[in-house]
């Protein structure tokens, strides 16, 4: 009996995790979702059926989703507690381990496009603040106003947050545009919204990034899982690729990303199990909630979540593109 043959080439995305139930999106809603998940996910894959590297499909699918105003990463991202977008990301290469990250972006269009400069010109693997921003400067990397990351759906939830923690609503962002278009059809699906992506190329090799504005509302400069290698993004030939999206202080306090990795590697789990096992048991457990995707070097995918749905898409070679938001989708 012929043996099914493996993807030569795959890629897993998604577009964050938390509420996002049957019912919870106006039908407009679920198909701007759905078509922004839907191109993304193809023009990564153009770069893998092209021959491209893993590295590179992730960058370009991850920067579409930074520019897509729907979700929380780039242009939509969530504000802090003083009104300002603060932009984290990070990315890492399965073939040598190379990892770059940053944290605290405010100026830098595309912050995953940063985190990989991390990698090619600096001898370091996370920056922060002003001097990531500053770096990314230097590298040549487009710069924006903060005011281009500005959604009014955003800033409403941002209102509502504050007013419920007690806490003075801040004078809106210079430049702060007015809603207009694809901007309005933006979900709030809570806390957990951020991108991710992971493939493998036609040559083996796994990569894994992930890109958030973090979390709404949030104080004193906190940063999540998103950009902390290990947490919320590892890439290792070795074992697979994975990148997170969740309620970051329990990804960081578990090392979700590597955690998953290592069951793959060292305990022979397959890869759907070993999402399986640190999402619906270790995660839960601790009371996180959230999701992850991955892939491994035989091209294999796997999806795992906790919410009530997570917005993901998934292609390969020989494979349809497939495109879920609700639990009960496969």
């Amino acid at each position: 009996m012929p043996q099914p043959t493996q993807p030569t080439w795959a890629l897993v995305a998604h577009g964050g995790a938390g509420a996002i139930a049957r019912g919870d999106l106006s039908a407009e809603q679920e198909t701007a979702y759905r078509e922004a998940m839907a191109a993304a996910t193809t023009a990564g894959a153009a770069v893998l059926r092209a021959g491209g590297a893993a590295m590179d499909a992730v960058e370009t699918t991850i920067r579409i989703l930074e520019d897509d105003p729907l979700f929380n990463a780039g242009r939509g991202a969530a504000f802090t507690a003083e009104g300002r977008n603060e932009l984290d990301a990070s990315i890492m290469d399965g073939r040598n381990l190379a990892a770059g990250a940053v944290a605290g972006l405010t100026t830098t269009r595309h912050p995953i496009s940063a985190a990989r400069a991390v990698i090619e010109g600096s001898t370091h693997v996370m920056l922060g603040g002003e001097g990531a921003d500053a770096f990314a400067r230097s590298q040549g990397l487009e710069q924006v106003e903060p005011g281009f990351f500005f959604t009014e759906e955003r800033w409403r939830s941002l209102e509502t947050a504050l007013g419920k923690l007690g806490l003075p609503v801040p004078a809106r962002p210079a430049g702060a545009a007015p809603a207009s278009g694809k901007a309005r059809l933006v979900h709030e699906e809570g806390k957990y919204g951020t991108v991710g992506v992971v493939a493998r190329d036609t040559q083996g090799d796994v990569a894994a990034g992930t890109s958030t504005g973090g979390a709404n509302a949030k104080r004193w400069g906190r940063v999540g899982d998103s950009p902390l290698i290990g947490a919320g993004t590892y890439a290792s030939n070795s074992a697979c690729a994975v990148s997170c999206t969740g309620a970051g202080e329990y990804f960081i306090r578990l090392g979700v990303a590597h955690r998953i990795c290592d069951l793959v590697e060292h305990a022979g789990l397959s890869l759907q199990a070993a999402c399986d096992r640190v999402v619906q048991e270790q995660l839960t457990g601790l009371g996180g909630a959230g999701g992850v995707i991955a892939v491994a070097p035989d091209g294999s995918m796997a999806w795992s979540f906790n919410t009530s749905g997570m917005y993901r898409a998934r292609v390969a070679d020989g494979e349809s593109l497939a495109v879920s938001l609700y639990k009960d989708e496969t």
